[in-house]
């Protein structure tokens, strides 16, 4: 009998044991999903600036190491000059933007008062074209001849479009706040960046193991490109633009320079701009001077469709439409941070795709990576 119970005993414990272990295991899962959600709700606020600081941190890495090693291995004085840089970078265009814009408006709403708004007739080229030519011709005349009625006439819309601008304006200035710490907080991470490379390798390695190292690799090498095809072709088209509208002393050069810069990041490209004010300078100025502008303008216009296959493309396997599909999806899904995260959550994801559907293909990221870098990760564009 004894001898019964004690077997009984012993065939009952295992599944005893098992059930209490997955018990135990499931209010482990509890308790670190509830802190996992707690923290989530604590960093949200922050969680913005803390994405942009480590994409601006990877995409100028390059940077900051080189400059690091000029000046005699000092990490912490090039993180400092790195960051200066940056913010006169972003902060001097947006100051003369500003101060553009500011003198245009000034400007406007002194002639509004004095009453010495007018606007020149409609070219008489206009009528010539097909089924609108008349319309265009003649309401272009009707409100050139009585500007002040017609604004007063459309006070509403006009009102409402200001709201909505006044807004935009208002969403732009703290996005650019935002912006000028996560550039401070950016060089914060380059000085740290041998221990966040650590870092990011073991939660990639305990995530997916050699593949996880292999993708993070993936998202650092396509933030950097994406950096340098993207938000670099963007800058080198604004300064361009810039430049050509002050060479040909363009009005209100400096609100169109920054709509360009802002349609060159949304992939848009500059032509939503330069094609109207070609337009305009064919009716407004001489022949000659008009072609020579556009002779100009022209190149600026296709310049991004030359630079950006041969930079985002750079150093990766991923096909250049995932890549595209990412930026265009990321810009108009999630604004500019959706810009380098699309990509980045597109090419990931395009890797695992080929991960699953053929496991001998290794990630192209592993192909390409050192053999020292598994045993010591030293830098954060490793990673």
């Amino acid at each position: 009998m004894e001898n019964a119970g004690d077997m009984a005993a012993e065939g009952a414990g295992p599944g005893q044991i098992s059930t209490e272990a997955r018990i135990s295991d499931l209010v482990r899962l509890g308790i670190i999903g509830l802190f996992a959600y707690w923290t989530l709700i604590l960093i949200a606020p922050f969680a913005l600036i803390v994405i942009w600081s480590a994409i601006l941190a990877v995409a100028l890495f390059p940077i900051f190491e080189a400059l690091s090693r000029l000046i005699g291995n000092r990490p912490v004085i090039a993180a400092v000059i790195v960051v200066v840089f940056s913010l006169v970078l972003i902060i001097a265009p947006l100051a003369l933007v500003a101060v553009n814009f500011a003198d245009a408006a000034q400007a406007l709403i002194g002639k509004l008062r004095a009453g010495n708004v007018t606007l020149p007739e409609a070219p008489a080229a206009i009528r010539e074209w097909p089924v609108v030519g008349e319309r265009i011709h003649g309401a272009w005349n009707q409100i050139a001849t009585d500007l002040a009625a017609t604004i007063i006439k459309f006070q509403a819309p006009i009102r409402e479009v200001t709201a909505v601008i006044v807004e935009k304006l208002a969403s732009i200035g703290g996005g650019i706040l935002s912006f000028v710490v996560s550039i401070v907080l950016s060089g914060i991470f380059l000085t740290r960046a041998t221990r966040l490379a650590a870092a990011i390798q073991v939660l990639a390695s305990r995530i997916a193991g050699e593949k996880g190292v292999g993708f993070a690799r993936l998202a650092g090498t396509t933030v950097r490109n994406i950096s340098r095809g993207v938000i670099g072709v963007a800058f080198l088209q604004t300064l361009l633009c810039g430049l050509c509208f002050a060479l040909f002393d363009i009005p209100a050069s400096g609100p169109l320079t920054f709509v360009v810069f802002v349609l060159c990041l949304m992939q848009l490209g500059p032509a939503l701009v330069l094609l109207p004010v070609i337009l305009w300078a064919w009716f407004s100025w001489p022949t000659s001077i008009a072609l020579v502008f556009t002779i100009v303008a022209i190149p600026i216009m296709i310049i991004d469709n030359i630079l950006k296959p041969i930079l985002m493309a750079r150093g990766l396997s991923t096909p250049m439409p995932v890549i595209l599909i990412g930026v265009i999806g990321g810009t108009l899904s999630q604004g500019l941070l959706g810009l380098f995260l699309g990509p980045v959550v597109l090419s990931v994801f395009y890797e695992l795709l080929i991960a699953w559907a053929w496991p001998s293909v290794p990630i192209a990221s592993e192909n390409s990576r050192p053999a020292s870098f598994d045993a010591q990760p030293e830098r954060l564009e490793k990673t």
